[in-house]
């Protein structure tokens, strides 16, 4: 929580403590007037000092009252203030984050840590800049002041305080875990319900929609179970509080009328001190309010350092190079493995690229093609070898500038939400709509986009939902081509594609990139016979490196790929 307070502005405190010692002042100084109304004015008839106290009580709770809304104001900006910049932080943090990193915490999780868990530290600065300053001042001042109006009815406390904060501290105690564990409870509900909506037609494709709601119902009820139990706890807190505070006040009015009959005690002054006395115990209830949400707050705090706080495995040179003029990508002997796993994902990578020309890469399920080519942008580092591009280690050059060479199209396709230009001119601004259209003609998505109304204006909804997935594709490709870059990595991209399309699009492909170096990820055969070096993957390690009609001849593996897909006159 420290560092959290630490991000709010120091005049912003400043300001809050300001106000509210004013407000605390005001309510502090009320019973004293109502004191000496009640003692000099009450009692001996004085209409006139009655007037004149009563018109300084008004003018003191206005004070009070203006010091209140300015404290509530600027504690309830500085929170939301807090909140804006913490979410910003932590997108900023995942968006620059590696993908180790990223999968370490988890989608559902980091949902959580921004939205609820944020909200947790929100509430409490508010309650800090208020309640945290409110209670501890008039705690002191209330003890004193009530002090000085009979020393002897405030021996009540030193035997009621002790009973509170041995209340207070065995119910934390126990809700102190059980916040934590609501937390992470929240993160496991978030997890399903996340797999529920965007997996629902694999669900009802299967026909597992009752065991879907089983699974979020155990979830969602040992949510349930961990929330009552704190609230369980937690809802002894005020019936026994209400208990103290009537007990002491009993005790006042027992022992000061004993004082009043006496002649020790004024009327007024035992009115007063019930009022400090009141606002003793409610300050010791304000602290246990704080009590109640601090826990839960500082863990989320942590969850949100956890985040804030993560090391990239993935960091720039202090000393980044600029690239060569020469274009080329070169894998040098390349390994690399997931953390925790014993045997590497790719091993013994080894090739060659230059400008103009197609490599193609090529293997069964899970052989390393898609691991291969998320090096290339680091979005992994390798563990052993190196790769080049443009004649320098990605390792030694800024991952801003790394990115900026290259134009890349994931396995499964993603439009934003906006239009057909703007995702276009995502990986590009300045993209004119000429270079649109070209890069539009390129992907064979040129014809469909013509058709529509609006043409390059036309809505994206979320996710492409609008069009259909051999479109999302083609869209896709057109926004990496868009982006002039050197590199264009297709990752399985062609695969929503009928072989007419996807011959097409190759082929326009080969005629218009003729500066740049082109890498397909493909299944198919008939996506990389016109590659110019083919890359055969089997099980992490590249069996086999040459042309389609060399691999043909001499590659085991690849034979087998071209036995599984074609009949043999096609073969032939």
């Amino acid at each position: 929580m420290l560092k959290m307070i630490k991000r709010m502005s120091p005049w912003a405190i400043t300001g809050a403590i300001l106000f509210m010692v004013i407000q605390i002042t005001s309510d502090l100084y009320l019973p004293t007037l109502t004191s000496n109304i009640i003692d000099k004015g009450v009692t001996k008839g004085d209409t006139d000092y009655i007037i004149q106290i009563g018109i300084i009580m008004i003018g003191v709770s206005l004070i009070g009252i203006t010091a209140s809304v300015f404290n509530t104001l600027i504690a309830s900006r500085e929170a939301q203030k807090l909140g804006r910049n913490l979410r910003s932080d932590i997108y900023s943090k995942v968006e620059h984050s590696s993908n180790l990193e990223f999968e370490k915490i988890g989608t559902a999780s980091l949902i959580t840590r921004t939205t609820n868990d944020v909200n947790q530290i929100q509430m409490v600065t508010q309650m800090s800049l208020r309640l945290m300053i409110n209670a501890p001042i008039t705690l002191i001042g209330a003890s004193i002041l009530a002090y000085t109006r009979d020393p002897d009815l405030t021996k009540i406390f030193i035997y009621i305080i002790p009973v509170l904060l041995t209340v207070v501290g065995v119910i934390m105690f126990f809700a102190t875990p059980l916040f934590k564990s609501l937390q992470e409870k929240t993160d496991k509900l978030n997890l399903v319900f996340r797999e529920g909506l965007t997996g629902v037609r694999v669900i009802r494709a299967f026909n597992q929609n009752k065991f879907e709601e089983k699974r979020f119902d155990n979830v969602n009820k040992d949510y349930t179970q961990t929330a009552i139990k704190v609230n369980m706890l937690m809802s002894f807190l005020l019936p026994i509080i209400t208990l103290i505070i009537s007990v002491t006040n009993v005790s006042i009015v027992w022992f000061g009328g004993h004082n009043i009959a006496e002649g020790t005690l004024e009327v007024g002054n035992m009115m007063a001190f019930m009022t400090y006395a009141m606002q003793i115990l409610m300050s010791f209830m304000m602290m246990t309010m704080i009590f109640i949400f601090v826990p839960r707050a500082q863990a989320s705090a942590v969850r949100i350092n956890e985040v804030l706080d993560m090391e990239n495995s993935i960091k720039d040179s202090k000393q980044p190079k600029n690239f060569g003029s020469k274009k080329e990508l070169v894998f040098n002997n390349v390994l690399f493995r997931y953390p925790g796993a014993e045997k590497p994902a790719i091993s013994q990578v080894d090739f060659s690229s230059n400008s103009g020309e197609t490599i193609a890469i090529i293997g069964g399920t899970g052989s390393g093609k898609s691991t291969l080519i998320n090096l290339i942008p680091r979005f992994y580092d390798v563990e052993e070898g190196q790769i080049i591009v443009n004649e320098q280690n990605i390792k030694e050059v800024n991952q801003v500038a790394l990115r900026e060479k290259i134009g890349y199209v994931p396995q499964k396709t993603l439009l934003f939400t906006g239009t057909i230009r703007s995702n276009m001119a995502y990986g590009n601004k300045n993209v004119s709509d000429e270079e649109i259209w070209q890069a539009l003609e390129i992907s064979q998505s040129k014809e469909f986009v013509e058709k529509l109304p609006d043409g390059l204006d036309t809505k994206v909804e979320q996710g492409g939902s609008n069009f259909s997935g051999g479109q999302r594709q083609r869209l896709s490709i057109a926004r990496a081509l868009a982006k002039k870059s050197d590199i264009y990595i297709f990752d399985d991209s062609f695969s929503a594609l009928d072989f007419k399309t996807d011959a097409l699009l190759r082929k326009a492909l080969k005629e218009s990139m003729t500066e740049a170096i082109v890498i397909i990820v493909a299944q198919r055969i008939s996506t990389v016979v016109d590659a110019d070096q083919i890359l055969v993957l089997d099980e992490g390690i590249m069996v086999g490196k040459g042309t389609h009609n060399e691999l043909k001849e001499s590659n085991k593996t690849y034979q087998e790929i071209i036995q599984s897909q074609l009949r043999e006159e096609e073969i032939a």
